[in-house]
């Protein structure tokens, strides 16, 4: 299962490359691209020789639509390409099988040349096609696999979307939440809108974004001390009313970028800049972190802090963070505490 874009968005990817991003480029994320859907499925088997002689005269009726390597043959079973595209993505499966780069029960992504293996979304709807493709020469294709495989955009791709055109310009309050560990309660609504938000949320946190990653760790376990209000989430009216929100400059520069590409219907591209925003926010709590060190030894670094919190306009969340991943340590934690007054003055100044 798949999809090709008739044109390319390497600037949203370039961009994971950098270390710093404005507005124009946040903005500059909002091309336009066209895509289109598709799905194909196949049955592998692991030899010739393994297969029954029921599956043997079957393959043999379907031998225009079979790959035969020496250890393995892929049929097709049902595609919605174009049948002069199929045969190129068959073939380009069967190099890789025959390379052993694709593995079972691991989802992947190949975009041109680039392969990133990772735990999608997708993996967890595929999984749900398991019972029914035990039916012998899967005789249930019409009734249950076909549907199914036809509803995978909408199901495992399209919640972002979604989720963007619920809360519109509140989409800033949604990326604080995830962030700052926040809970976040969809009430008024049906199963689906409660799933997508709650998708959205993961999506955008730093939680299982790398479990080497002590940053990220340590993000998904820095709780305010000070006691959360849920983000209540009410579908009663349309557009929905966001009860007890939070956010700060950092998240609402991304709303632009968000609007734009929900725009032009464009949820890969959505899926691409939250992860860029993601990173930004790894980059900054990176930065603070090294900065934090050297304030212990110079003043001057500690007159960096300040400068960068007051720039990155997310200080609320980087200082969430730091408090909880320098607990054990007393001269950052004094540290931080002076920047935490530093920017409740600031706050209570432009107030």
């Amino acid at each position: 299962m798949f999809t090709s874009q008739t044109s390319s968005f390497q600037e949203s990817i370039d961009v994971e490359e950098r270390d710093d991003f404005d507005s124009e480029d946040i903005s500059g994320y909002s091309q336009k691209i066209q895509l289109n859907c598709y799905y194909t499925i196949y049955l592998y088997q692991g030899t010739r020789s393994e297969a029954s002689g029921e599956n043997v005269a079957w393959n043999q009726r379907r031998a225009d639509s079979t790959t035969s390597q020496e250890d393995f043959s892929l049929t097709l079973i049902d595609s919605s390409l174009p049948s002069e595209a199929e045969p190129e993505l068959r073939t380009y499966i069967s190099r890789r099988l025959s390379k052993g780069a694709l593995l079972g029960g691991m989802g992947n992504i190949a975009t041109v040349e680039l392969s990133l293996p990772e735990e999608l979304e997708l993996d967890k709807y595929v999984q749900g096609l398991h019972s029914s493709l035990q039916a012998p020469e899967l005789q249930n294709l019409e009734t249950e696999v076909r549907p199914y495989l036809s509803r995978w955009y909408e199901e495992s791709v399209m919640h972002i979307y979604r989720v963007v055109q619920l809360v519109q310009s509140n989409i800033s309050f949604l990326l604080h939440a995830a962030l700052s560990h926040t809970h976040v309660e969809v009430v008024n609504s049906d199963e689906r809108t409660k799933g997508d938000v709650s998708r959205f949320i993961k999506a955008a946190s730093l939680q299982g974004l790398s479990q080497q990653d002590t940053t990220a760790a340590s993000l998904c376990k820095a709780i305010s001390e000070e006691p959360q209000c849920d983000l209540v989430i009410d579908c009663s009216a349309s557009p929905p009313t966001l009860l007890n929100t939070v956010s700060n400059r950092f998240c609402d520069d991304w709303n632009q970028a968000f609007l734009n590409a929900a725009e032009r219907c464009n949820p890969f591209l959505l899926r691409q800049i939250l992860e860029n925003f993601k990173l930004k926010a790894i980059q900054d709590m990176n930065s603070l972190k090294r900065l934090v060190r050297q304030a212990e030894m110079s003043h001057y670094a500690l007159f960096r802090c300040c400068q960068f919190l007051q720039g990155c306009g997310n200080g609320d969340v980087l200082l969430q963070n730091a408090r909880v991943e320098h607990s054990d340590m007393p001269e950052a934690c004094s540290i931080i505490a002076v920047l935490e007054e530093f920017l409740r003055e600031q706050s209570q100044a432009q107030a």
